[in-house]
């Protein structure tokens, strides 16, 4: 099983950028996704984007032209680039494993501890 650790988070002003950071453990083989998800207090889980081991990506309506999702293989690492941020995207940030990829929010599990993010004046 593959350990999964997030940094990155903090608090920044809206309109400011965040860059978080997943990184694994080991390596992980064969088709997978690995999923940033986000949960605000009182508010359902939802997964924000992934990437695939091919590099497909997708992203939640809400977020899409405002945050990428990229990789480097080399050093097992996965990044969520936030640009343009809202209020509303204040949460704990987590990533999460799919293997092997379906495509399935409920799908992902192997969840890292989760990084928290603060969108406020």
């Amino acid at each position: 099983q593959v350990q999964l650790v997030e940094s990155g988070g903090g608090f920044v002003q809206p309109g400011g950028s965040l860059r978080l950071s997943c990184v694994a453990s080991g390596k992980i083989f064969g088709s997978h996704a690995l999923g940033w998800f986000r949960q605000a207090p009182g508010k359902e889980r939802e997964l924000v984007g992934y990437i695939t081991n091919t590099d497909r990506t997708d992203y939640l309506d809400s977020v899409k032209g405002r945050f990428t999702i990229s990789r480097d293989t080399a050093k097992n690492t996965m990044f969520l680039q936030m640009n343009s941020l809202i209020p509303e995207d204040t949460a704990v940030y987590s990533c999460c494993e799919n293997t092997p990829f379906t495509g399935r929010p409920d799908d992902y599990d192997y969840c890292g501890q989760g990084t928290q993010v603060t969108v406020s004046t």
